[in-house]
């Protein structure tokens, strides 16, 4: 019986031919920089654009966007190390840690008028989340392969959040900013149902590559996400401020990373 360590020991296999460009990775375009370096580099590039903005000293001050960002940086590390290794250790480390990193974001920014009747506070929605998080874990190791499906049907939780909150909000920044992760994140399920699905034919024309392109298109759909997490956060949990959706470098750039600022508190009455 091989080990979980061993290569090619997970139950997941996806389109791309294995060890074709390298003795060593498995799947060359899927495990390479061009399709990680989303989560490598574009998540902590976020990250320091919104501490240039001075949202670090505010929106990040409890720390909770910096443990999403480690978050995301780790399952970036881990998808490489799955696509490298495709061992079933790697499976789990690559589908665990966008569990974990989901729960994270739940933890410290589902709003707290969305909470379960029974829940009252903060504080017992980390203990929700954490059980329902251990559960989920010990769950995972049940039947590996449909962790991902299970995974990627949360967004549409995600998806039906952001809808409600739209409906209150007048801003078409904001409505724009959506619309745009929308759209990020369609093309991005699309190519991950197409390596899923259509790999027969993607092998028949010699282009496996769309897993490869899920990784780039998700983190781009993240990178438009995360403002729009702080936005309503602020809106929240800071109602005498006013956030306001902005673009680096420029609006007028082709390709920006999109931050949120604080504009001057509100007089209130």
């Amino acid at each position: 019986m091989p080990s979980i360590f061993s290569y090619q020991s997970a139950e997941v296999d996806w389109c791309e031919s294995n060890f074709v460009r390298s003795a060593v990775i498995a799947e060359y375009y899927n495990t390479d920089g061009t399709s990680l370096f989303s989560f490598l580099l574009l998540t902590p590039l976020n990250c320091l654009v919104l501490e240039g903005a001075g949202m670090g000293s505010v929106a990040c001050g409890r720390m909770e966007l910096c443990r999403l960002k480690v978050s995301l940086l780790l399952a970036g590390l881990f998808s490489m190390y799955f696509h490298m290794t495709l061992s079933y250790v790697g499976q789990l480390l690559d589908e665990l840690s966008i569990l974990w990193t989901l729960a994270v974001a739940y933890s410290f920014w589902y709003p707290q008028c969305y909470f379960p009747k029974c829940i009252k506070t903060r504080r017992h929605f980390f203990w929700l989340t954490g059980i329902t998080t251990i559960i989920s874990t010990l769950m995972s190791f049940v039947k590996p392969t449909l962790n991902a499906y299970a995974l990627n049907c949360i967004a549409f939780h995600l998806l039906y959040l952001t809808w409600r909150e739209l409906k209150k909000c007048k801003d078409k920044r904001v409505h724009r900013m959506a619309a745009v992760m929308v759209m990020w994140w369609v093309l991005a399920i699309t190519s991950w149902i197409s390596d899923r699905w259509l790999c027969w034919l993607w092998q028949a024309i010699n282009f496996p590559y769309f897993h490869s392109f899920w990784h780039v298109l998700i983190a781009m759909s993240l990178l438009y996400c995360c403002p729009l997490v702080i936005y309503f956060d602020v809106n929240y949990e800071m109602p005498s401020f006013k956030p306001k959706l902005e673009y680096w470098p420029s609006d007028s750039w082709p390709i920006v990373v999109p931050y949120v600022t604080l504009e001057e508190p509100h007089k209130q009455c």
